[in-house]
């Protein structure tokens, strides 16, 4: 018990801080992103263009059937090759982007199905253009739908960051590795102290995406 609670030092505390504020970046600017050119994607996918929906739909499909790891290492090791040298944070961010979109595309392009076609036609009706339609009428109801499923996917995005150790991202997860690297007796204080942190980020935004959840329902 003792060595369990001196692994706990304020040292390696701060130290794990740290790492968690480089998982919260990552995350965040991974969300953001994603977001942006998942519902973009999304909307690409609902509106059948000829030929770039089908071209956008086979890609979003191969993405989401490979392994994030995968991608991680392609970005990171792949890209320098064709001249492409990107950092580990950015290869980091552009790695769960990527994947993240696709996720996403899909999720936003079901909510948007979901909607009643009697919306897009009384729109359509009252003068309103289709893009119109789609922007102040369509996609408001359909992200109310998608907050569950979106919050699900935010949460699965920042437990994947922890995937970047394997390219040194300096995240929580690869510090707590190097801790019980140097202190052998101190590995189950820190599955502990990552157990503790990713609840505690995740539990966060779970209650968020509840709290938006109900009040859009009202």
């Amino acid at each position: 018990m003792a060595e369990f609670l001196s692994a706990f030092s304020w040292i390696n505390i701060r130290f794990l801080l740290m790492g968690l504020w480089v998982t919260i970046e990552v995350a965040v600017v991974s969300v953001i992103l994603s977001f942006i050119i998942g519902s973009l994607l999304g909307v690409i996918r609902y509106v059948k263009i000829p030929y770039l929906s089908s071209i956008v739909g086979f890609i979003i499909d191969m993405i989401r059937n490979l392994p994030l790891l995968l991608i991680i290492f392609f970005t990171y090791f792949a890209l320098p090759k064709i001249g492409i040298h990107l950092g580990v944070m950015t290869s980091t961010i552009f790695a769960l982007t990527i994947f993240e979109s696709a996720m996403l595309a899909e999720v936003i392009r079901s909510g948007i199905v979901a909607v009643p076609k009697g919306q897009l036609e009384g729109a359509l009706s009252n003068g309103l253009s289709f893009k119109q339609a789609l922007w102040h009428i369509i996609l408001p109801q359909a992200y109310k739908k998608m907050i569950p499923p979106i919050v699900s996917q935010f949460v699965s995005l920042i437990k994947d960051t922890s995937l970047a150790t394997i390219i040194m991202l300096p995240e929580v997860t690869y510090r707590a590795q190097i801790i019980y690297a140097q202190e052998p007796n101190a590995i189950v204080a820190m599955f502990f102290a990552l157990a503790v942190l990713y609840f505690a980020l995740n539990y966060v935004i779970s209650k968020i995406g509840r709290i938006l959840d109900r009040r859009m329902a009202a």
